[in-house]
């Protein structure tokens, strides 16, 4: 006879009862962050709504909003000046939107982001500001001016709120795959770079993916995007928690791959809660997303791989030490975000991360980890090295090479 202790109904209420007990315990121990931080009347939306109302040699101009094949076939259209005319006009609306042209929205934002630390070093001197205001202002302005080297592009940027980024590295206007990272909570402007432990910020991310990507196949067309344009969970709490900030997100990085350059394969890499966004993302994304890489994730709000509803390959690793495996793999309405996506029963294949300490360090260079995520995004398959227990994540991939065009 089934002892009543070991029954899946009480499995089920054990596990329900942990996801309470750690939920409770965030709440009243202070790591709960749950707030709007992103206010709908900031610079970005009011660059928007007056674009909407522009004209252009007396023709309206698209909504700002519209699919990027109309943006791309209006900005065609328009004469050099007429371009220089709009990005100066309207930077921020410009720099962010989906189907402009690389150039076009590179050089607005940098536009932006000289206005942005131009503000913010006026805050500086603001006496009406206390003394913390001006400190922050300086911090802000510090961290512009850090964006704006020369060396770096922007295909978003948005100084609203704790404010949104995505940076990109390599040649993305000739690149023939490009990696995606979507990181998780306390993603901002004041943590999309870091000076210690750099590796853990989605600028850093970034950065580091590209490099082992050109150590992994230097001859490949590649570029990588830190992609931190969504307002992601405050901290580890119940907003962590729920799918609430993943199910906009998820909307922002649909969008925002639609908007990439025709032609390109993109591999999503996945970080922490970045995978719940990826996973929520999953079954709306176009068919240029062909691999989605997850590392350290909470779960992506589905049963298996296969409910996810995407034809792309999906991948997932988790390190021993990282604390995420304690997590609760359940969903009850909107908390927890289900299935563990390195378990056997979810179908992932499940690749090495040997070398990688804890949950930040899956982008440190020399990790296995980063190594695996390189030749993900090369279309090496081949040469990814699956998790102790065979080589099953490569089971049915093309051979080495044969997928990079």
């Amino acid at each position: 006879m089934t002892s009543f202790d070991s029954s899946p109904q009480l499995n089920a209420w054990r596990a329900l009862l942990a996801v309470a007990v750690v939920f409770v315990m965030l709440a009243t121990t202070g790591w709960t962050a749950v707030r709007a931080r992103h206010d709908p009347g900031g610079p970005l939306q009011l660059s928007v709504r007056a674009w909407n109302h522009a004209r252009v040699d007396h023709r309206a101009l698209p909504d700002a909003a519209s699919p990027p094949e109309r943006l791309r076939e209006f900005f065609a259209a328009l004469r050099p000046a007429q371009r220089r005319h709009l990005v100066h006009r309207y930077p921020l609306a410009v720099g962010n939107m989906n189907g402009a042209p690389l150039t076009l929205r590179y050089a607005a934002n940098r536009l932006a982001l000289t206005q942005a630390r131009d503000h913010e070093e006026r805050r500086t001197r603001d006496p009406r500001l206390s003394p913390d205001g001006r400190e922050e202002a300086a911090d802000r302005a510090a961290r512009y001016t850090s964006m704006l080297r020369p060396d770096r592009d922007f295909l978003a940027f948005d100084p609203n709120g704790s404010g949104r980024a995505a940076e990109v590295f390599g040649d993305l206007a000739h690149a023939r795959r490009v990696s995606v990272v979507v990181p998780g909570v306390d993603t901002a402007l004041m943590t999309f770079e870091r000076g210690n432990r750099p590796f853990t910020a989605p600028s850093g991310m970034g950065r580091s993916l590209y490099a082992a990507e050109q150590a992994a196949a230097p001859r490949a067309r590649t570029a990588v995007i830190a992609w931190a344009d969504y307002t992601a969970p405050g901290g580890i709490g119940i907003e962590a928690a729920t799918a609430s900030r993943a199910q906009e997100g998820a909307g922002r990085l649909d969008a925002f791959v639609r908007g990439l350059p025709g032609g390109l394969k993109i591999a999503l890499v996945c970080h922490s809660y970045g995978s719940v966004v990826c996973g929520v993302a999953a079954d709306r994304l176009p068919r240029t997303v062909t691999d989605i890489a997850v590392a350290g994730s909470p779960g992506m709000r589905s049963a298996s791989a296969a409910g996810l509803g995407t034809r792309a390959r999906v991948w997932a690793t988790r390190d021993a030490g990282d604390w995420i495996r304690d997590v609760p793999h359940v969903e009850l309405g909107s908390l927890g975000h289900g299935a563990d996506p390195v378990g056997k029963d979810f179908g992932a294949r499940v690749f090495s991360s040997t070398g990688a300490v804890g949950h930040g360090g899956y982008f440190v260079p020399g990790t296995a980890s980063l190594r695996n995520l390189a030749h993900i995004g090369t279309a090496d398959f081949g040469d990814v090295g699956c998790a102790p227990g065979g080589a099953g994540c490569r089971t049915g991939v093309p051979e080495r090479g044969t997928s990079r065009a």
